[in-house]
């Protein structure tokens, strides 16, 4: 397998600017408002909206009904385009945003690529892949909602 078989994405059209989408994205306050995978629960800390490389947040999170943290280091960064954070592990959680003729495009990926490849295995044996295609899906259908919703409030 190469690392791009351990890239899991999916994209959607999205009715609003590149910069209403991406407020969202890069807010971790808004990230339960958006969860498409049920597993984000709550901010823990953050020092507000993402504008810079290197920040970090802290997330309440749930995986097979048992509660956790998680702290998210940013790692990419260009404003009103693209935003990645990564966690302990080394895997990156990724939205990329292009602008259409209508609003624009948005991009979420999974990129496991960079955990070691003991980690990759058990990441593969529990279903991650799979389940995270599920929750990308779910979670780009839910920020296209809050986006055209924000849109249409502020138009």
């Amino acid at each position: 397998m190469t690392n791009d078989d351990k890239k899991i994405s999916a994209s959607i059209r999205i009715a609003a600017p590149p910069a209403t989408v991406f407020a969202i994205v890069a807010d971790p306050a808004q990230h339960p408002r958006i969860d498409g995978s049920g597993s984000v629960r709550d901010l823990i800390h953050s020092d507000g909206p993402i504008t810079a490389k290197g920040q970090s947040f802290r997330v309440d999170m749930k995986m097979f009904g048992l509660p956790y943290k998680i702290d998210n280091r940013v790692v990419e960064f260009t404003q009103d385009r693209q935003v990645a954070w990564r966690h302990f592990g080394g895997h990156r959680w990724r939205y990329a945003i292009t602008p259409t003729a209508d609003g624009c495009e948005v991009t979420e990926t999974f990129d496991y690529s960079m955990y070691p490849a003991p980690g990759r295995f058990f990441i593969e044996l529990a279903g991650f892949p799979k389940r995270n295609r599920a929750g990308i899906e779910g979670t780009l259908e839910r920020l296209k909602a809050a986006a055209e919703t924000d849109a249409q409030k502020s138009a």
